[in-house]
């Protein structure tokens, strides 16, 4: 496989559901018509550390840029959508409980900065090749080790994805929205100043309130967000157009919850929370048009699951 491009990425980390697409599609547009050198081919890079702001390429958009390198034009079925209704009082009262769970969580006491956040989850991600139809691959598991103050070399295990304790070092300097967690710590605690700031550091897709909604799931899944942001952050999630509430959503480990969702270009967008704590289970993305690259109305093209969030001393030590 030809080597991993560079990507411009969130302050969040680039959600793994996403990334692979982008990966695939990247590699689609960069591959040469004849067989590449033994020298032009090496085993994939692990992401590397985020540096800049969000690029989100819908997973509509991705498809048809797949298909445009293939030489096939293919046009978007999704026409121009009119403005979005503000979140219904049922919305805003789910997230209103979400956001009050998240502020009675206890802040990790005497954390230091050589420390990780260690998150273990199961993803399955879309895969879009330009001369078939993309589909879901299977469920698997992925482990990421985070530096607290982003100056640690991390890791991330993901042997579906051929990164075997991948080592990512930090690229200095760290950029003012970098996602570890002393980073967390200085974000707004206001959901006013929080929607701001989602809006400033989110960017790729054409919707600015998706990118937004789209940056909330990001840090609700591979970091570890302070109580009081945390708090801001789902108190800002329920001020976005658009945002709506699922009574019912299955993340990748089977477990059922509640999904506050957001639909954009034809897919609509799950961050799943457990109904009784109202903490953050994972995420799902459901098709809910049919598409020009195989997928039918009601496919999840991506899904994850957070098993477990905690931290440990050494990148690579397990709970």
């Amino acid at each position: 496989m030809n080597e991993l491009p560079e990507r411009d990425l969130p302050p969040g980390r680039h959600h793994l559901l996403r990334e692979h697409l982008l990966t695939e599609i990247r590699q689609n547009e960069k591959k040469p018509a004849e067989t590449p050198k033994p020298q032009e081919t090496s085993k994939p890079r692990a992401t590397p550390k985020p540096q800049k702001r969000w690029f989100r390429p819908a997973l509509i958009a991705g498809a048809v840029a797949a298909s445009v390198a293939a030489g096939v034009l293919v046009a978007s079925p999704f026409g121009d959508r009119p403005a979005q209704a503000a979140p219904s009082a049922e919305t805003v009262r789910m997230l209103e409980e979400i956001a009050e769970a998240a502020r009675r969580q206890p802040a990790p006491k005497d954390l230091r900065d050589d420390q990780f956040v260690y998150v273990k989850s199961k993803v399955a991600h879309m895969s879009a090749q330009a001369d078939k139809p993309g589909e879901l691959g299977p469920v698997h598991q992925r482990e990421i080790w985070l530096s607290v103050d982003g100056l640690h070399t991390e890791i991330v295990h993901e042997p579906a994805n051929d990164l075997d304790m991948e080592r990512l070092k930090p690229e200095l300097p760290l950029p003012d929205a970098d996602s570890n967690y002393r980073n967390l710590q200085k974000l707004p605690t206001d959901p006013v100043n929080m929607l701001d700031w989602l809006h400033k550091e989110s960017q790729g897709g054409k919707s600015d309130d998706q990118n937004a909604f789209v940056l909330v799931g990001d840090l609700s899944y591979e970091s570890l967000m302070p109580p009081k942001q945390a708090a801001a952050l789902y108190l800002a999630a329920s001020k976005i157009p658009g945002v709506e509430l699922i009574e019912d959503a299955v993340d990748a480990e089977g477990r059922h919850g509640v999904a506050i969702a957001r639909e954009d270009d034809g897919v609509r967008e799950e961050l799943i929370f457990d109904k009784r704590t109202k903490q953050f289970l994972g995420e799902r993305e459901v098709v809910v048009e049919d598409t020009p690259y195989g997928a039918e109305e009601g496919d999840v093209v991506g899904r994850s699951a957070v098993l477990d969030r905690t931290v440990v001393d050494k990148a690579g030590q397990r709970p």
